[in-house]
């Protein structure tokens, strides 16, 4: 499977740190054997980030997009109103079972607002931009996500449970 990464903060975007979520991005995406075609980072910016999935989705035709950051309460945190514009299919599953995983470790395990969906053949998950929380919500869907990537594209009809 071809990914594309997108990690969404404004000071990683002028240049201020390292970005270590996305770091952890492309480790867990690389964990389910994707191949990283692509990878950005860009501000809080919600008019880029809904070009940026648009084009990946539309033009690049990645299977898998992967986002990191922006899904807290902030004034700048845009990243799920722009993955609604962009998405035809909304996947709550996905979404609910990355904030489930972090109900044990954090207090504010409900504050994240992230999304997942469906745009033609891409499936669009956010992350939380914490990168400590990265690998911990993909923990919580990387067994589902092959299976609803063949489903998306047409392969794998059977709904097999484990």
């Amino acid at each position: 499977m071809r990914a594309a990464l997108l990690t969404v903060s404004s000071s990683r975007a002028s240049g201020g740190g390292l970005d270590e979520s996305g770091a952890r991005l492309a480790v867990f995406a690389e964990g389910l054997g994707a191949d990283i075609a692509a990878r950005d980072l860009v501000a809080d910016d919600r008019a880029e980030i809904e070009e940026r999935l648009r084009r990946w989705a539309d033009v690049d035709r990645y299977e898998l997009v992967l986002t990191s950051g922006g899904t807290g309460f902030a004034p700048s945190d845009v990243t799920p109103e722009a993955t609604r514009a962009v998405i035809e299919r909304e996947a709550p599953g996905l979404a609910e079972a990355m904030r489930l995983a972090s109900r044990d470790r954090t207090p504010h395990w409900m504050l994240s607002r992230a999304v997942a969906g469906i745009r033609g053949s891409t499936l669009i998950v956010n992350f939380p931009g914490s990168p400590r929380s990265v690998l911990q919500a993909g923990d919580a869907i990387a067994h589902a996500l092959p299976h609803a990537l063949d489903l998306i594209a047409g392969r794998g009809g059977s709904h097999r449970t484990r």
